[in-house]
């Protein structure tokens, strides 16, 4: 899955909290000073081309949403890291973790219940 940029990636965030949206009701949810409606319109159409986002025609004008749910694309971002620099082992990110001082004994405890209890869920 191809990366945002900080831009785009604001831009789905709105369309992820706020569903389906036109241009002119995305520029509600930026703080001041507000992006210029030509600059989101084409950061969305770059994000269309890009394929994260889809579009329906309402007369001549289009109402946007997004193509992915937030979770797919954080998750395949945490992919291409655990790839790239853990050797593809999510054993390595936790030890990574651990040895870092970032999570101790009894969040991994925690992670292994929720992991287990998850697991568990599924054959049910």
């Amino acid at each position: 899955m191809k990366k945002l940029t900080p831009k785009e990636e604001e831009i789905m965030n709105i369309l992820w909290t706020h569903g389906p949206l036109f241009i002119r009701e995305m520029l509600a949810f930026y703080s001041e000073p507000k992006p210029h409606y030509n600059t989101v319109a084409t950061l969305v159409k770059l994000l269309v081309e890009k394929g994260f986002v889809s579009y329906r025609a309402f007369g001549n004008t289009y109402r946007y949403e997004a193509k992915i749910t937030g979770n797919e694309y954080k998750g395949s971002a945490i992919g291409e890291i655990v790839s790239q620099y853990f050797d593809n082992s999510y054993t390595k990110v936790v030890s990574q973790f651990i040895e870092d001082e970032k999570m101790n004994l009894d969040e991994l405890k925690l992670l292994i219940a929720q992991i287990e209890q998850g697991k568990n869920n599924r054959k049910s």
